[in-house]
């Protein structure tokens, strides 16, 4: 792998050949830049971005680029004309998009980016604070830049498809971004002995982010199989248990103990209970008792303490241990729902953007 540089050409900054530095002097390399050129770091981050910005939006206009980038349009037109003398992105009547050469610098840079922000220690510190055995903040904030939603759904299927192995099972929940995963795998030509289910029973919400719907699709672009669970979520006592002596209920549970890898998000307290069809009232005393964050049903304060639980068919927070738990969640507004998951019981794998990360490692 080659480290990339998007600054040659670039006035009053000395000229990079690219292709030119191996990523094993990446370190050496960023200390030089900051004490010797720090004003490429600026340059190289925007340019980055757009670059970024334009693969996940392609074809695009510049126009339409400036608004989704918050840029001046003509700090736009400057950037993508030298982006498209260095041949890293093309133009017609549709708009811009990224040629091969431009994807691949994209994934070259991206290590060098991670040094530049400083997201290893942000990964190792967030790692020994909450005792989780892998972290990975990918760049930016989802509350400011909806593309790093694509980022984390991009990390987390490629770890899936790095980890998942014949015979596996996994468990997956459902929302926004899971529901992105699904779109960031590409089917195998040849189908894989794995089996997809979800954890948990539907929420009163859009069909195409609940648990079933995520499953079927991440499945389908793993080559995976995949089985459902036709139950609605909060259900009364004595409806639940009549639902859990169905056959066809009973073996999908039966397999969600057996899941090798269980895949979740993070949600703000008020959200998933206005999702989960609460009434007003019910969210004003689960809000006032301290809720602040929700996963798999649960409910959690700042302190990591439980503070109220759904009936609902599916994992339970009891059964976490059985399997890699794996959670993957963005947005600096989803910080303090983040960190009271977190206390209540740590995971083995946290995909995370920067946003969230800086907002738990203050404690």
């Amino acid at each position: 792998m080659w480290d990339v540089f998007l600054i040659s050409g670039t006035q009053n900054i000395p000229q990079v050949d690219k292709y030119c530095i191996n990523v094993s002097k990446m370190d050496k390399l960023l200390a030089l830049h900051q004490k010797i050129v720090p004003e490429i770091i600026p340059i190289l981050l925007t340019r980055y971005q757009i670059l970024r910005s334009i693969r996940y939006l392609q074809p695009i206009g510049r126009r339409a680029l400036a608004e989704q980038l918050q840029l001046q349009e003509r700090k736009i037109r400057n950037e993508v004309d030298f982006l498209r003398e260095q041949q890293l992105i093309q133009s017609n009547v549709s708009g811009m998009s990224v040629t091969v050469e431009g994807e691949q610098l994209l994934w070259d840079l991206e290590g060098y980016i991670r040094e530049i922000q400083g997201l290893k220690d942000l990964e190792e510190q967030i790692s020994q604070l909450y005792s989780i055995k892998r972290v990975i903040v990918v760049p930016g904030n989802v509350d400011e830049d909806p593309n790093v939603k694509k980022d984390l759904s991009r990390v987390t299927a490629d770890y899936l498809n790095k980890h998942l192995r014949d015979d596996s099972i996994l468990a997956v929940t459902g929302g926004t971004t899971l529901a992105e995963v699904a779109s960031m795998l590409t089917p195998p030509a040849v189908k894989r002995d794995i089996t997809v289910i979800p954890a948990r029973g539907g929420l009163g919400e859009e069909v195409e982010i609940q648990a079933n719907t995520v499953a079927a699709n991440i499945a389908k672009g793993l080559g995976a199989s995949y089985r459902l669970l036709h139950v609605p979520d909060d259900l009364q006592a004595e409806t639940m248990q009549s639902i859990l002596n169905e056959p066809k209920i009973k073996e999908v549970l039966e397999l969600l103990k057996k899941a090798d890898i269980i895949l979740h998000g993070i949600g703000s307290a008020e959200e998933m209970a206005r999702r989960r069809g609460m009434s007003p009232e019910d969210i004003k005393n689960l809000v006032g008792k301290g809720a602040v964050g929700e996963a798999f049903g649960y409910y959690f304060d700042q302190e990591g303490n439980l503070i109220h639980i759904t009936s609902s068919v599916g994992l339970q927070l009891s059964d976490l241990h059985l399997a890699q738990v794996m959670t993957v969640v963005g947005g600096r507004s989803k910080g303090l729902a983040v960190k009271a998951v977190l206390l209540n019981s740590s995971r083995d794998i946290l995909i995370i953007d920067e946003g969230a990360a800086r907002v738990i490692l203050k404690g």
